[in-house]
């Protein structure tokens, strides 16, 4: 592994461990830096050949726009390097400090390779260091809620082999609800499989999709986009009721796309129907997509992640 001289920023060294996430988290940067998230981004590109880091090099917004003033270019992703991950590692494995790295599930990406990659050059040469890398089986806004409640963990004093169970064990619970503009970008993004199978060649038909323990599958078809988000709300409250326990139990954000304002109000249709149910519900945080996943599901992605509390 090439010698390099690395800072540790914004370390905390009351923390019993360190989190690190792929790009995929689809958390806003601010939010990481308040949290002291560590990053490590995607690349995406539009023409093919020169790939720029989302967020550090795009913004997500820009992104979106793109897509939008340019609906027959498909832009595609590509994930971290093993290289982007040593220089994510290496000023923590420098200061002693256990890492949890959290990626996107192996079902869509290599990104996990490449961190189990990296750790295994790190140790070569640290065999002492603590890294932990975790299939988190789930993408988008609800590796997000995943990732925060590693953060949760960290900030209570949970251990790091404690909090490394503790996340195993929450993350099969996790569950996307979601729906789409169109079929294009899933067809060019290589995610229609089953759900094809259901929506087939008709034409405005609208998916509406579940993904679970790391794999997408069918949920149903519309045609209007009011019907299909409100399969998603009853997708979620049949989920709820599933699981026969209190809201409380539950971490839970809206995804969107490009359409803030859709996004507020499905938002507040969601929180009509959560306290038509009984539950009590303030509010549901609203996240935006990243390009990592919009690059299939293009710029009109809606929908919920859940997940169990840590």
């Amino acid at each position: 592994m090439t010698r390099k001289v690395y800072t540790l920023m914004n370390n905390n060294k009351n923390e019993a461990f360190h989190i690190i996430s792929d790009g995929s988290c689809d958390l806003a940067a601010e939010l990481t830096a308040e949290k002291n998230i560590t990053v490590v981004p995607f690349y995406v590109t539009f023409e093919g050949e020169h790939y720029e880091k989302e967020i550090v090099e795009i913004g997500i917004r820009d992104f979106y726009q793109r897509m939008v003033d340019n609906p027959k270019v498909y832009p595609k992703s590509s994930m971290p390097s093993v290289q982007d991950y040593i220089d994510a590692f290496m000023p923590y494995v420098e200061a002693d400090m256990p890492i949890i790295c959290i990626c996107i599930t192996t079902k869509f990406s290599g990104s996990y390779q490449s961190a189990m990659n990296a750790k295994e050059m790190v140790l070569e040469d640290y065999p002492n260091a603590s890294i932990t890398v975790i299939d988190s089986t789930i993408n988008t806004v609800l590796q997000g809620l995943y990732v925060l409640e590693a953060v949760k963990l960290r900030d209570k004093g949970t251990g790091y082999e404690e909090a490394c169970a503790r996340l195993e064990q929450i993350k099969d619970s996790g569950r996307i609800f979601f729906t789409v503009g169109d079929m294009e970008y899933l067809k060019h993004g290589g995610r229609i499989g089953k759900v094809a199978g259901v929506a087939g060649s008709v034409l405005g038909i609208r998916p509406i999709i579940t993904l679970k323990q790391g794999e997408i599958f069918p949920s149903g078809i519309g045609r209007s986009r009011k019907g299909t988000t409100g399969k998603c709300i009853d997708l979620l409250l049949n989920y709820l009721k599933e699981q026969n326990a209190g809201f409380e139990r539950f971490s839970i954000a809206v995804g969107f796309g490009y359409d803030y304002e859709e996004a507020k109000a499905f938002r507040d249709r969601a929180l009509e129907a959560l306290r038509g149910e009984g539950y009590e519900i303030d509010d549901i945080p609203i996240f935006q997509i990243g390009a990592t996943i919009s690059v299939h599901t293009g710029p009109h992605p809606l929908g919920f992640g859940i997940i169990e509390k840590a």
